[in-house]
C-alpha cells in the first residue's frame, strides 16, 4: 500500500480547495479513531477518509466521482477494500458498504463536515467547544449546514452500529484531538 506521503501528494494533485483538503484531513482523523474503536488497521482506515474525495474537484458530476477516483487509486496500487470503502460512500454507485471500513466512512463523512460547520459557529470557533447535544439539535435545523445530508448521518450510524450522539462525540473528539491541524 503507498505510503500516507504518497496519499497527501495524490490529494495535493488532484484538490487544490483548502477547504477540501482541509475535510479530507478531517474525515481521515475521524476515521483513524473509528479504527481505533472497531479495530481497523488505523493507518489504511485513516488513508482511506483521507483520499475519499480526492477526486471531486476534476470530476464533481455524478457519476464521475467516486467511480473515476476509484480507477485512479486502482493503479496506484491502494488496496480494494479502501476503494470499495470509497466507492460505497456514494449512495448513488450501489455498491454495498459490507466492510467496517466502508461502513465508517459512511458515518463519518457527512458528520465531519457538519461538526467543521457547528465548530465554525461557535464563539471561539474551536470544535472542541461544540457540544454533543447542541449539535444533534442542529442537525434537525435544515437550514443550518444545508449542503450536509442528514439522511446519511442517521444511516451511518445505524449502519456503524452507534447511537448518533455516540458517533457525534466519537468524530468531535478526534477532530478536536487534531485541531491545530484543521484550523478548528
Amino acid at each position: 500500500m503507498p505510503s500516507r506521503d504518497d496519499a497527501w501528494a495524490l490529494l495535493c494533485e488532484w484538490t487544490q480547495s483548502e477547504a477540501l483538503r482541509k475535510h479530507a484531513l478531517g474525515v481521515e482523523t475521524v476515521m483513524r479513531a473509528m479504527a481505533r474503536r472497531l479495530g481497523g488497521e488505523e493507518e489504511a482506515w485513516g488513508l482511506c477518509g483521507l483520499l475519499h474525495d480526492f477526486d471531486y474537484e476534476r470530476h464533481p458530476q455524478i457519476p464521475d466521482h467516486p467511480t473515476k477516483g476509484a480507477a485512479i487509486l486502482r493503479a496506484a496500487g491502494y488496496p480494494e477494500e479502501m476503494i470499495t470503502a470509497i466507492l460505497g460512500h456514494a449512495t448513488f454507485t450501489g455498491v454495498p458498504r459490507e466492510s467496517p471500513m466502508a461502513k465508517a466512512l459512511f458515518a463519518v463523512d457527512e458528520l465531519t463536515g457538519f461538526l467543521f460547520a457547528c465548530a465554525f459557529v461557535q464563539p471561539d470557533r474551536r470544535v472542541a467547544s461544540v457540544r454533543p447535544e447542541s449539535a444533534k439539535k442542529k442537525l434537525k435545523d435544515k437550514s443550518f449546514a444545508r449542503g450536509v445530508n442528514r439522511e446519511d448521518i442517521r444511516q451511518g450510524a445505524v449502519e456503524i452500529g452507534m447511537e448518533v450522539d455516540a458517533l457525534i462525540l466519537l468524530a468531535r473528539d478526534a477532530l478536536a484531538e487534531n485541531a491545530e491541524a484543521l484550523g478548528l
